[in-house]
């Protein structure tokens, strides 16, 4: 755990290192399984970079001394996005109910992380798959959520293609125009750590909301 926090609040330098050891196109590869797993493999821990990844890449992006094309980052980005969470809805879909309560699966996938998502889902319904992914672990269990709830594909798609373009357009877009400015390579772990917080203000605050609304049932 100690490495993957590591690899979060200095993933700059990471990104620098892998692009040093393995070339343009490696990296490029290599960033696309990254967010694929994010959010295509439910049972891995949803607890790979995201957002800040997608800053990162595209500060490097703009940086002409690494060689990387920002059209590519943003290709890539997109069908990573789509296609792992169209896996993981064809995951939820296949075996879902299943998957969860296997002996070896089921420990895989924390149910309080599901609770959470099928909670927000049934809150907020198709627009859940929108707003997801612009929040972090619960992005990686809606779209299995979403296929449990026997919903379907045609209309999960919809939501997931704008929300997967919105999200990638905004953090390629912030970090290639404002990932090198002095401060903020100076200050990069910090930016990072306010990402991170950011994107996860409505989660807590969703936590908060349903306790004090258990509290008032209770």
């Amino acid at each position: 755990m100690g490495t993957l926090i590591d690899f979060v609040l200095h993933i700059d330098s990471h990104l620098v290192n892998i692009v040093n050891t393995f070339g343009g196109g490696w990296t490029y590869l290599i960033l696309f399984a990254i967010i694929f797993i994010e959010t295509g493999a439910v049972i891995f821990p949803p607890f790979l970079p995201g957002d800040s990844l997608l800053f990162a890449a595209a500060a490097l992006a703009a940086n002409p001394t690494y060689h990387l094309n920002i059209w590519i980052f943003i290709a890539i980005f997109l069908i990573a996005s789509i296609g792992g969470d169209s896996l993981n809805f064809f995951f939820g879909k296949k075996v879902g109910n299943v998957l969860t309560t296997h002996q070896l699966f089921g420990k895989f996938i924390k149910q309080s992380d599901l609770n959470k998502a099928r909670g927000f889902f049934d809150k907020y319904g198709a627009m859940a798959i929108f707003l997801a992914r612009f929040m972090p672990i619960i992005r990686t269990f809606v779209p299995f959520v979403a296929a449990t709830s026997n919903f379907s594909y045609s209309k999960f798609v919809k939501y997931n293609v704008s929300a997967c373009v919105t999200w990638v357009l905004i953090c390629t877009g912030a970090g290639y125009f404002f990932g090198n400015i002095p401060f903020v390579k100076e200050h990069f772990s910090l930016v990072v750590l306010g990402i991170i917080v950011i994107s996860l203000i409505p989660a807590v605050i969703g936590l908060i909301k349903g306790k004090m609304s258990t509290s008032k049932e209770a």
